[in-house]
C-alpha cells in the first residue's frame, strides 16, 4: 500500500477482505508430495505486502516451490519475551465442479469470502498482514518484538515448513516464548448473552500409520485360507469400528465446565450424544476430543480380478489424547491383531498448555471489547498445527484466529469441506481484535 493509501485513511479492516481473496487466489495445494503449486507465490506475496511497510521479511525455501516467509517487528521493549504469530500458506485440494463459486476465486458472494484456504487458514494470515500492516503505517509498533511466520507444508505434517525453520534456523525465534495460531478464537452463540470463543489450548498427536498384511500369492478360482485382502479387511473393520474409552484431559474438563454452567447443565463426558446434538457444527471439532480416534483412509491390494495378492495394505489416521499415547499404540496391537504390520507414515506429539496468564487474559479482554457478550474458554482440537514444531522450542501456542460467526454457519464443516467460506464481518472483528490483543498482550 502507498503513502496515498496512508494519507486516504485506508485500515486494516478496509483491506482484509483483498488481502484475503489475493491469498485464495494463488493457487497452494498441497497434495503431500511436492506435486502442487508450491508456496513460493504465496511467501512472495507475504513478503512484499510486509516489505511495503518497512519490515525486511526473508523467504526460507525448503524444496523448490516450498517456501515460508518470516520477519520481525520490533517492540517498544524488546528485553520482553517475544511473541510469534504464525500461519500456514498451504491448502489441501479442491474440485471445483463440487463447489458452488470456484475454490480459486476468493469470490465475495452472501456476505462471505468464499475459496479453498478461508477458513484453513487464509482468512487469519490475511487478518494478520491487515494488522500489521495497518499498525506499521500508523507508527504503531507493538509492546513487545513479534515473529511473523507465515509457512509452508502444514496440510501434510509441517516438515517443509515450521519443522524445517525450527530445525535448520531456530534463531529466528530467539526470545519467544508465547505463540498464537489456527482454530481457535471462534464464536458458538449459547444467546445473545453469551457467546462462548474457543481457544485451543491443546490438540492430539498424531500417528498417521500404513497396515500391511502379507498372504500366499495364487489364482482366483482356487480356494485360498491364507487371503491377505480377507485379513487386512477384517482387521480394518475391527479397528474402524472399535469405540475407544473416554479419557478426559485437563483442557477437555475445562471446556465441558465452561460448557455446562453456560447451558445450564452438568455435563458428563460418559453420555455426550444429547449435549453434542445442540452444539450444531462444532460437535464435530469438540466430539473427537473425548477419546483417541483411529480411522481407516486408503485400501490397496492386488492387480488383476483373478489373481489373489501376496500383500494387502491400508492406511489410518490415528490421533491420540495428551497423555495416552501409549494406550493408544496398545489398543492398536489388540484391535489389529499378530498379522498386520502396523508402521508410522507420519508422526507427531500431542500439546497442552494451561488456560491461564497474561496471554489468555489478553485475549479475553480484546473479545469482550468488541463483543461485550463474549467468554473465552479453552477447548481441544482434534487435529494438529504447526504449534506442534513450535513446542519443540518451548513456545507456548495457543489458537486463536478471532472471528464472530453466525450461528447457522457450520463452521467445522468449513475445514477441507466444500464451498469453504468465511463471513466478511468476521473477518473485519478479526481484525479489531487482534489489533487490541496485541496492545493488551
Amino acid at each position: 500500500m502507498s503513502e496515498t493509501d496512508t494519507a486516504r485513511g485506508v485500515t486494516g479492516e478496509d483491506e482484509v477482505v483483498d488481502l484475503c481473496r489475493e491469498l485464495i487466489q494463488i493457487d497452494t495445494s498441497n497434495y503431500g508430495d511436492h506435486s502442487g503449486p508450491g508456496e513460493r507465490k504465496a511467501a512472495e506475496y507475504v513478503a512484499e505486502k510486509l516489505a511495503e511497510v518497512g519490515l525486511e521479511p526473508k523467504i526460507f525455501e525448503s524444496h523448490p516451490g516450498r517456501a515460508s516467509t518470516v520477519a520481525r517487528i520490533e517492540g517498544e521493549d524488546p528485553s520482553r519475551p517475544a511473541l510469534l504469530i504464525h500461519g500456514h500458506t498451504d491448502v489441501v485440494p479442491a474440485n471445483a465442479d463440487d463447489w458452488t463459486h470456484h475454490p480459486f476465486s476468493g469470490e465475495v458472494a452472501d456476505g462471505c469470502v468464499w475459496g479453498r484456504g478461508a477458513v484453513d487458514m487464509k482468512d487469519m494470515d490475511a487478518m494478520t498482514l491487515a494488522v500489521v500492516r495497518d499498525r506499521l503505517r500508523s507508527g504503531r509498533r507493538p509492546p513487545r518484538d513479534i515473529v511473523l511466520a507465515f509457512l509452508a507444508d502444514e496440510e501434510a505434517g509441517g516438515k517443509f515448513g515450521a519443522r524445517f525453520l525450527v530445525e535448520k534456523h531456530p534463531d529466528l525465534f530467539e526470545g519467544v516464548t508465547e505463540a498464537i495460531s489456527e482454530v481457535g478464537g471462534f464464536s458458538f452463540t449459547v444467546s445473545e448473552e453469551r457467546r462462548l470463543y474457543l481457544i485451543q489450548t491443546a490438540e492430539k498427536g498424531m500417528h498417521w500409520m500404513k497396515l500391511t498384511v502379507a498372504g500366499t500369492a495364487g489364482h482366483g478360482s482356487m480356494i485360498h485360507r491364507d487371503n491377505a485382502i480377507t485379513e487386512l479387511s477384517e482387521a480394518v473393520a475391527r479397528l474402524g469400528r472399535h469405540k475407544f474409552p473416554v479419557r478426559v484431559t485437563k483442557t477437555t474438563r475445562a471446556f465441558l465446565d465452561e460448557l455446562g454452567d453456560a447451558l445450564g447443565t452438568e455435563l458428563d463426558p460418559e453420555n455426550m450424544e444429547d449435549t453434542l446434538a445442540r452444539l450444531g457444527g462444532i460437535a464435530k471439532l469438540i466430539g473427537a476430543t473425548l477419546s483417541n480416534t483411529a480411522n481407516p483412509t486408503q485400501l490397496g491390494a492386488g492387480y488383476k480380478v483373478n489373481v489373489i495378492p501376496g500383500e494387502a495394505t491400508a492406511h489410518v489416521d490415528g490421533r491420540f489424547l495428551p497423555g495416552f499415547e501409549e494406550e493408544f499404540l496398545a489398543d492398536l496391537d489388540k484391535i489389529l491383531g499378530p498379522n498386520v504390520r502396523r508402521e508410522d507414515v507420519h508422526a507427531d506429539k500431542a500439546v497442552e498448555t494451561g488456560f491461564d496468564g497474561a496471554l489468555v487474559a489478553a485475549m479475553q479482554s480484546a473479545l469482550v471489547a468488541e463483543d461485550p457478550a463474549a467468554k473465552a474458554i479453552p477447548y481441544m482440537l482434534s487435529g494438529g498445527t504447526d504449534a506442534k514444531s513450535f513446542d519443540d522450542l518451548g513456545i507456548r501456542g495457543f489458537g486463536f484466529a478471532p472471528l464472530k460467526l453466525p450461528p447457522e454457519l457450520d463452521f467445522a464443516g468449513m475445514f477441507h469441506g466444500v464451498d469453504e467460506r468465511v463471513p466478511v464481518d468476521g473477518l473485519q472483528f478479526g481484525v479489531r481484535v487482534l489489533d487490541r490483543f496485541i496492545d493488551a498482550s
